[in-house]
Parts: C-alpha cells; structure tokens; sequence
C-alpha cells in the first residue's frame, strides 16, 4: 500500500503506540493529524517528524472522551489535507483495582476514553473514510477477549471496542472500508504508571515487569503492516493467541490460569 501523501489520523498520539505509529507512518510518507491532551508534547512530535521525513504533520489538542473535540480533531484533518485515509483510535487510559473497591467513576472514565473516544473519532470521519476506502482501526487488547481480575473497567471498554468495531466492519462489506482491530500484548509504555488506582487517581508506578514486553515500536510495524495486508484483528503474541483459544474450548480452566497470573503482580490484588 502506497502511503505517500495520504492522511492519517492517530489518538494518543504524544506517547507510546500513538507516537511510535506516527512514526511508522512518516517513514512510509504519510501525512499525519496528531490528537492527545498533551499539545506542547505534540507539537514537538509534529516538528521533528516533519523536519525527519519531509511529511506534514499538524497537532490538536484533544480529549478524546469530549465529543466536540473529536469533532474538530477530524474536521482539522479535512481543512488541512481534504482527505481523511486512515483513522488509529488508539487514545487509552487503563486501571487497577478490584471491583468491589472501585469508585464507579474510574469505570465511567475508562469507557469514556477507550469506548466513546474511538466512536466519535470514527463517527465524525467515517464520510470521508468510506469515500477513500480507507482504514479505521481500534488498538484494543487481550481484555477485550478475555474478562482480566482488577481491571473491569478496562477489559468492559475493550469489549465494547472489539463489538463496536466487528459491527462496523460487516455494515461496511460492501463499501470498501477497511476495518482492524489490533491487540496487542503487555507493551512497555507508560499506561500502567498513569492507570487510575480505586479512587481515581494515578497508580504512580507499574505493577509488571516492563522489560518482558513488548514495545511500542513493535506493536507499531506490527499495525501498519497489518493496514497494508487490510487484516480483520491482530492479536500479537502467541500468549495472546493461546488466551483467546483456550477462553474459547475451555474457559473454566482459563479462568484458573488468568487467577495465578495475576497473583505474580507486585503488590498482588488477589493472592
């Protein structure tokens, strides 16, 4: 696929996924509408894209969960580049509390930003998206196929992604979008540092060992080739795929090794 001078807009830009994707795009000539919370980050991001590849690149500022602000973060990409190809719903927040602990906020804030912040964005540029036959892509997770313990919020979020977007897909067969979900495996960033503890605040430090995981620049390539090949979903790692197998033939006994798993957490939530 041919990527040079097409538009690609991608959430949570200024960090992790959302920025190593902006640099997997750049590098094959794409165009780039960067949306996070964290303009003068952004802005920075766009700068040395540009000056590195020779792309354009604009940053908005955007919370992905205000509707109005992903309205305009897809009417930016219009007025500047008057085409929309590509659209990566990546912006995230996670969390880490058991459920009986959990102030219900933290699970509104979760679907927010994980759920309705991927459907605005796709709402308000899916025109254009089916004009172009073009890509939208939901970054989802392993959560959003198999419930995980302490994390309701985030594993509801991502199932409600994964449906949103299965339904999407097969109510466009026929008009040429292109619709992926990518899950990826634990990836080293920053989302477990800043997932929202039972009070909402941030958790502050992760709760895993980061050097065993992916990164983002991997869960990048791996996104970008599967745009390339119009893949369907990605799940990433064969732990990844064992998960989703055995939730399928044998869930019970999934739910004993997901149980033990967790217990190997620093600070464990469930022992």
């Amino acid at each position: 696929m041919d990527l040079k001078n097409k538009t690609v807009i991608i959430t949570g830009a200024s960090s992790g996924i959302g920025k190593s994707c902006a640099e997997q795009f750049a590098k094959r000539g794409a165009n780039l509408v960067l949306g996070a919370r964290q303009y003068v980050t952004l802005c920075k991001i766009a700068q040395d894209l540009e000056k590195r590849f020779g792309i354009k690149a604009i940053a908005v500022q955007c919370d992905v969960s205000n509707e109005l602000d992903c309205m305009e973060l897809i009417n930016q990409a219009k007025t500047t580049f008057d085409r929309i190809d590509i659209l990566i719903n990546n912006a995230g927040i996670s969390m880490r509390a058991l459920f009986k602990d959990l102030d219900l906020l933290v699970l509104r804030n979760l679907m927010d930003v994980n759920f309705w912040g991927a459907v605005y964005c796709t709402k308000y540029a899916l025109p254009e998206l089916i004009k172009n036959r073009g890509s939208v892509v939901g970054v989802s997770s392993i959560a959003g196929y198999r419930g995980l313990p302490g994390r309701t919020g985030y594993s509801a979020s991502k199932f409600a992604l994964n449906g949103f977007l299965e339904s999407l897909r097969v109510e466009n067969l026929k008009t040429g979008l292109h619709v992926m979900i990518a899950s990826p495996g634990f990836t080293s960033s920053n989302i477990r540092n800043v997932a929202l503890a039972k009070d909402g605040t941030s958790q502050g430090e992760t709760s895993m060992d980061e050097d065993k995981m992916m990164s983002s620049d991997e869960v990048a390539a791996i996104i970008v080739k599967g745009i390339d090949q119009r893949k369907r979903s990605l799940i990433m790692t064969s732990q990844g795929k064992l998960t989703v197998f055995l939730n399928k033939i044998w869930p019970s006994w999934l739910d004993g090794l997901v149980y033990n798993h967790f217990t190997k957490e620093k600070n464990p939530l469930i022992k």
